[in-house]
């Protein structure tokens, strides 16, 4: 019970505080002001029980020698939270190093919204050879509304469950002669790679199978030849760790609208300023689906959207207040959807903070 009562309070007043805080540096965003986090990095809180029993004498009635029990307890919590302000160069560098492509595929995973995850996190969209960039800032009226249907056409091929984000297996083949090795070298090349000899030559034939990088698809990319794998992985290799390969193809779902190119990722702070920017300075608008796009289940204005007024909103789950202003995170009325993006701006902020320091740092200490 005395468990219960402690860690059950301190985590959802750790969780609220998270989330205020992020909304708090949104509003920051907004009117182009540095972001600022600060975290809790130890709760050590001491529970006293004290329970005392005894008897005394009637106060009232005969005064015989009949005594009446005298019982009692006590309890006490005695928390003391260290909040450690969250700077300095590493903590800076991971705010503002664009998202990987290992971390935007592990999103993809968790059966987010491809829409909405591609609108939260990526800079613009490149076509092959970068003939054409889409920038995802609404202030480029002609690039923004691209962008903003290609990726709903990513989405209605998520909605038909034919969106591959995998990464690209295939074998790599060497051949090595059969008397440029020693026992040792052999044993040691068998640990990494298949090895058969020729029948026809003194040779010996290695195989190897590789890991490479993730590209976003139409279909499954082990129906593809080894060959084709190989090029699409150089392709791919050739890029920087913050973009992501995208190859949708005619012949399979989606492919009436056939895309080459990829996606570049944003920082934190970037995706920070990018929804701080769209309060007011660059607010987003309604883009339609392309022609060719068939029909998708949401299509939201903003990609988070966040109330601003005079007075606090009854019905908002998260509420901060900045320069006299409310910020407010309503719900939206027929889908999650507003939930569902808050809830992966914190998971991507959590991917950027490295794990708070414990002893010997400046910090501010509460006791209760």
């Amino acid at each position: 019970m005395a468990l219960d009562h402690l860690a059950i309070p301190y985590n959802e007043s750790s969780a609220d505080v998270m989330s205020k805080q992020l909304l708090l540096n949104i509003a920051r965003a907004r009117f182009n002001q540095p972001i600022y986090f600060s975290g809790i990095s130890n709760i050590a809180a001491t529970l006293n029980f004290q329970v005392n029993a005894g008897a005394t004498p009637p106060f009232t009635g005969n005064s015989g020698t009949t005594l009446m029990p005298i019982f009692g307890g006590s309890a006490s919590e005695n928390p003391t939270i260290s909040i450690v302000p969250m700077e300095g160069e590493q903590f800076t560098q991971r705010l503002l190093t664009p998202l990987s492509e290992d971390k935007l595929t592990l999103l993809l995973r968790q059966n987010i919204d491809v829409d909405l995850l591609l609108r939260l996190v990526t800079l613009e969209f490149r076509t092959q050879g970068e003939e054409a960039v889409f920038h995802n800032r609404p202030r480029n009226r002609r690039d923004y509304a691209a962008f903003r249907r290609i990726v709903l056409h990513l989405s209605s091929i998520q909605d038909r469950d034919q969106l591959y984000a995998e990464p690209l297996i295939f074998e790599r083949h060497w051949t090595l002669p059969s008397g440029s090795i020693s026992g040792k070298e052999f044993q040691a090349l068998e640990q990494e790679y298949s090895i058969a000899p020729d029948s026809t030559r003194p040779i010996y034939h290695l195989t190897k199978q590789v890991v490479g990088r993730t590209v976003l698809t139409n279909y499954d990319p082990l129906l593809l030849s080894n060959e084709e794998r190989i090029r699409l992985n150089d392709e791919a290799e050739k890029n920087a760790p913050n973009d992501l390969l995208v190859d949708i193809r005619p012949g399979y779902p989606g492919g009436e609208y056939p895309l080459h190119g990829k996606f570049r990722l944003r920082s934190f702070s970037n995706i920070m300023y990018f929804i701080g920017r769209t309060l007011a300075a660059e607010p987003e608008r309604d883009v339609p689906k392309d022609p060719r796009t068939p029909p998708v289940g949401e299509n939201p204005v903003s990609v988070i959207e966040i109330s601003e007024s005079n007075r606090p909103p009854a019905d908002a789950d998260v509420v901060v207040n900045y320069r006299g202003r409310y910020f407010a995170v309503r719900p939206s009325h027929r889908s999650s959807w507003n939930q569902t993006a808050f809830r992966v701006l914190s998971q991507i902020f959590q991917m950027t903070v490295t794990e708070l320091p414990k002893p010997g740092v400046p910090s501010i200490t509460i006791a209760k």
